[in-house]
């Protein structure tokens, strides 16, 4: 994360609350070490914003300060609580996670207008959807490959019943109607393809792979035509 990013974030957390909040609370929320958070307040400070407190006892703005609203119009929050709706229902824990608290953010900072388009939004997702099917190897371990672009070698179970080990490098995973799925580089096949999820029984960590996610991406893009093993 940038350290504008983390400013803005510190500041969101910040914001509303009426009660001193500790350095040890802020690292823990931003998952940043104490020394960072005082290092960050007193970069805000710095350039205006008004937080008082200190060491053990705990900070907080002073009043009058606030964020500006968020200029979205109605359409445009529309679109983005609808898109959280989507992540809600096909996302996993950390996805519906991470939209429950981006909905908290956006939420609190859109104008007047906005807030009333969200309590009674036109456009809503559908049905339920069923359980999606259970996965033998916990998706954050194919984020962690992804972010950092290592290669990993498989065991995958087609839709036959037929078992292989593969070697692949990991570049996206996609959130379908009825299944997560892996999109990687597999060396086997020297092409791109499709990996339920749930059918990969096992997974471990080898080298880096030698190209740019970025650039693999691209390529995946152009082709937009791979195979699902």
């Amino acid at each position: 994360m940038s350290r504008s990013a983390r400013l803005l974030l510190l500041l969101q957390n910040l914001t509303g609350r009426r009660r001193p909040v500790t350095a040890a609370q802020l690292a823990a929320e931003l998952q940043v070490s104490e020394r960072t958070v005082y290092r960050d307040l007193s970069e805000l400070a710095s350039q205006g914003v008004r937080v008082e407190g200190e060491a053990g006892i705990g900070y907080v703005l002073k009043p009058g300060f606030f964020l500006p609203p968020l200029m979205l119009t109605e359409d445009e929050a529309e679109a983005v609580l609808l898109g959280l709706g989507y992540v809600d229902q096909r996302g996993d824990e950390v996805l519906t996670r991470a939209s429950s608290g981006a909905r908290a953010k956006i939420t609190s900072v859109l104008s007047q207008r906005a807030k009333d388009t969200a309590k009674v939004p036109l456009a809503t997702t559908g049905p339920p959807r069923p359980a999606f099917p259970a996965n033998s190897v916990p998706l954050a371990q194919f984020r962690t490959a992804i972010r950092t672009q290592k290669k990993i070698e498989i065991s995958y179970v087609n839709a036959e019943g037929r078992s292989t080990v593969r070697v692949v490098w990991p570049i996206q995973l996609s959130f379908m109607d009825n299944a997560r799925v892996l999109v990687a580089w597999c060396e086997l096949r020297e092409a791109f393809r499709f990996f339920r999820t749930d059918r990969i029984q096992s997974a471990s960590e080898r080298e880096s792979y030698p190209r740019r996610r970025v650039d693999l991406l691209r390529d995946f893009r152009a082709q937009n035509n791979p195979s699902e093993e």
